[in-house]
Formats: C-alpha cells, structure tokens, sequence
C-alpha cells in the first residue's frame, strides 16, 4: 500500500494490486496444469485409438477403473467388485447422470472388458462410454 502527500488534499492512500493480481495467475496456472491429472491417479496403460470425440474427465462424471491387478475405482475410490453396481447408481442419482466412463488397463484381456460390460448392462447400465488414449 502506498501513502502519497499531496499539498492540496493530505494524504491519498491507495491499495497496490499488483500483488494480488500476481498470486492470482500463479494460482490460475497452477490449477490449469493439475486439472488435467485429476484422474491420472490411477496409473492405467490405456488403449490408444484415433480420436473420435473427445472426452475430458471431470468430477461431474461418473468413471469407473478397471486396473491390470483387478482393482476397480470408481473416480478415486477403491471399490469391491460385489458394491460395482450400487455404487455406480448412488454416483448417477448423486451427480444426475446416466453415463458411465469405462477406463480399462490396456494389458486387460478382451474378455475381461466384454465381461465387465456385460455386468454393467445386466445391472442396468446401458450409456458406456470406453476411454482410451489419442494415438500420436
């Protein structure tokens, strides 16, 4: 903050934002650079594809992992393979969604993701979407 005397009206103070305005796009960067990793927590080895849409994983979404060990993670959250379902459908009524962001660990075979398909429509969940990587 700088005090400024002048002759004719006293002392004009005046706030200095230089500062602010400075910690306000380091922060913008910082948060622009770790937006983009939120999901890459969980280290999969995703298939790569041409791109045909592109899909940017958020927290308004409902994604669920499928490791090569046989984890699943439903966004951050470890779950078991017997709460997949229920958890899911408590996810869709929370966030109001009816689609379900599939990222399967590429060394998976093709049976185990068709497997897991298959129990995802059983259980009622028919919007899958299959995440992989853009081919470069």
């Amino acid at each position: 903050m700088g005090v400024q005397l002048s002759k004719k009206k006293g002392a004009i103070s005046d706030i200095n934002v230089t500062p602010f305005v400075d910690v306000m796009l380091v922060l913008l960067i910082i948060f622009m650079v770790t937006a983009p990793l939120m999901y890459s927590e969980i280290t999969l080895e995703l298939p790569r594809t041409r791109e045909v849409a592109p899909v940017n994983l958020h927290s308004k979404q409902v994604i669920l992992s499928y490791t090569k060990a046989g984890e699943y993670y439903l966004g951050a959250e470890r779950i078991l393979e017997s709460e997949i379902l229920d958890s899911i459908n408590d996810k869709f009524e929370e966030l109001k969604t009816t689609v379900l962001f599939l990222r399967a660990d590429y060394t998976l075979s093709y049976g185990e993701v068709a497997n897991l398909m298959s129990y995802l429509r059983r259980g009622g969940i028919a919007d899958i979407a299959l995440v992989t990587e853009v081919e470069r």
